[in-house]
């Protein structure tokens, strides 16, 4: 019997993208690979990891691949294991893509029915009934896995049922517990846990991933994904998710402007402004905001040298930003004032920065 004790297709999953689980090829993480290698071989697998980084890096991706290799009975006692690569037909492998392996748990937000959307949390009820496959003992004495997927869903309540089990694991039991913002886990969770932070993925590992998920993604034109790489930072879903001309132009258009402070175009400002406060431009103004955010990241890093004085206006702005945007979607409020005085603010800010 399925151990996934949500059942239907994830809530977040990109559309036409394969599921991580479904995902056997992987691109690069190597020394993320070996830290799991490492411990098969010694016998010493820690019992609780915290895989942590940007969203569509493939930590999920990283998990089913542990996770495949440990529930083959065979590769997890093999102490010369090299990799943790699983081919597609072995039993293993076919029972965790069904998520029908009966000593593996997933954890992750319900998904949409006809009559709900997805659900927003992954409630207590649920981690406590996948959490019973932990009170036996596995049927072949091997490793009995949960997959949490990801750590941002759990409540309050969720997350403490979870940390009993980790506090006092049985013995060979492994979690894998997914997070795209590892500092924001709970405290105890977090010291219990291995952590294992997963980069940005390098330009041409993107590429190959990109490659190797057939058409329609590997049908599209290369200078198109050249022109997304830039602002896919680092991850592929993001990559993804912008392999459209449309939308990498408009990225050019606000970068052009936000490359431009503190001189600001006020015609070309007023312009976006006014796109982007009608009612179907919300895609487009929820990629504004991530352009400005990424933009004024890379200002950071890029002046971190100056110190935090001189580079706290580009904080400051920031936050405002952040608080004035969820003020905008909580109280429906037009947007182009936001917008106008979001770029005189930037303006301002990289002025004093200078």
């Amino acid at each position: 019997m399925s151990r996934d004790v949500q059942g239907g297709a994830e809530p977040d999953q990109l559309e036409g993208a394969p599921h991580p689980r479904e995902q056997f090829a992987f691109f690069g993480h190597r020394e993320g690979e070996e830290d799991f290698l490492e411990g098969l071989r010694s016998g010493r697998l820690h019992h609780a990891w915290l895989i942590g980084g940007a969203q569509g890096i493939g930590k999920a991706t990283l998990a089913y691949r542990v996770a495949r290799t440990v529930l083959d009975p065979q590769r997890s006692r093999d102490r010369a294991i090299a990799s943790l690569d699983v081919p597609h037909g072995t039993h293993a492998a076919r029972q965790v893509a069904a998520l029908s392996h009966p000593n593996l748990s997933v954890l992750r937000r319900a998904p949409a029915t006809d009559k709900k959307g997805p659900s927003a949390t992954i409630p207590v009820d649920a981690v406590r009934r996948a959490l019973a496959m932990f009170g036996s003992t596995a049927a072949d004495g091997g490793y009995r896995v949960c997959i949490v997927d990801s750590a941002e869903d759990l409540t309050i309540s969720s997350a403490n049922a979870l940390l009993k089990v980790i506090e006092e694991p049985p013995p060979r039991s492994l979690f894998l517990i997914v997070s795209h913002a590892p500092q924001r886990v709970l405290p105890t969770i977090r010291s219990r846990c291995r952590r294992l932070l997963l980069r940005p993925l390098e330009d041409r590992d993107i590429r190959a991933a990109i490659g190797s998920l057939g058409s329609p993604w590997s049908d599209i034109p290369q200078d198109l994904v050249d022109q997304a790489l830039p602002y896919g930072e680092g991850s592929v879903r993001r990559t993804l998710e912008l392999l459209d001309a449309e939308k990498v132009a408009f990225i050019d258009q606000v970068t052009r402007l936000l490359n431009g402070l503190p001189t600001t175009d006020a015609r070309q400002v007023l312009a976006l402004a006014e796109s982007l406060s009608r009612r179907d431009a919300d895609d487009s103004y929820a990629l504004a905001l991530e352009t400005v955010e990424r933009w004024v990241s890379e200002r950071l890093h890029e002046q971190a040298g100056l110190g935090a004085s001189r580079l706290a206006p580009l904080v400051e702005v920031c936050e405002k930003i952040g608080r004035s945007a969820r003020e905008i979607d909580v109280f429906n409020l037009d947007r182009r004032p936001f917008i106008l005085t979001m770029f005189d603010d930037l303006a301002d800010a990289v002025r004093r920065a200078a």
